[in-house]
């Protein structure tokens, strides 16, 4: 008879009665153990030290530290440990936030618990598992269309980010350690090449088109 590897998982999340449930559900798999629980991404490291676990189920929005930092940090010291991200939070900012810090998956809280059960079996072997929902979310993100550069120098944008900043030429100048008729100069590229007439319409595109990312 082939004997069942027991998958060890680490829950994370600062509710109690949403541990308690996991808890439950998970413990119901024969092939899945609950080692430990933390309610905060710090207790999640020191868990992790102590209880060795393969598969670390986390939340993101976490008091003290949240989730996407206590992954970074998992991550480099128990590079074995695989990180399934578990929350309500569909948002494309956090969804790559978690992937470019090493999660091996992003599954929400809607999931059923069959589908939960088989998410973590999958992360214990390092391959990516996504919700239907953050999978929407990556597609349509690369769907959308690349926001337009405008052509503009990395003086130029540098000029542009004081000028976001509210600083005049002098300043802008002693900023970029360049003469006040050179700030001028590269203002009226700036304005050419943005098509507005003037610094409040420039400030205010850049900020729209998020040209300062």
């Amino acid at each position: 008879m082939t004997e069942i590897k027991i998958i060890r998982v680490l829950l994370v999340d600062d509710h109690a009665v949403v541990r308690s449930g996991l808890s439950t559900f998970i413990g119901a798999s024969p092939d899945l153990k609950v080692v430990g629980e933390a309610s905060s991404g710090r207790e999640a490291l020191q868990l992790c030290s102590e209880c060795d676990p393969d598969v670390v189920l986390m939340d993101v929005m976490m008091p003290e530290m949240d989730g996407i930092e206590a992954l970074r940090i998992i991550r480099q010291k128990h590079p074995t440990v695989q990180v399934l991200m578990l929350t309500s939070s569909s948002e494309e900012s956090v969804v790559r936030a978690a992937l470019q810090a090493g999660a091996v998956g992003y599954v929400m809280k809607n999931v059923s618990i069959h589908e939960l059960a088989d998410a973590i079996r999958v992360a214990v072997t390092g391959k990516l598992t996504l919700s239907t929902e953050v999978m929407q979310v990556l597609v349509d993100a690369a769907r959308r269309p690349a926001p337009p550069t405008y052509d503009l120098t990395q003086r130029e944008l540098d000029v542009l980010r004081l000028m976001c900043k509210g600083l005049n030429n002098l300043d802008i100048g002693e900023q970029l350690f360049v003469s006040r008729s050179t700030v001028k100069f590269h203002i009226s590229s700036i304005l050419a090449k943005l098509g507005v007439a003037n610094r409040t319409e420039a400030v205010a595109l850049a900020t729209e088109q998020q040209l300062m990312k």
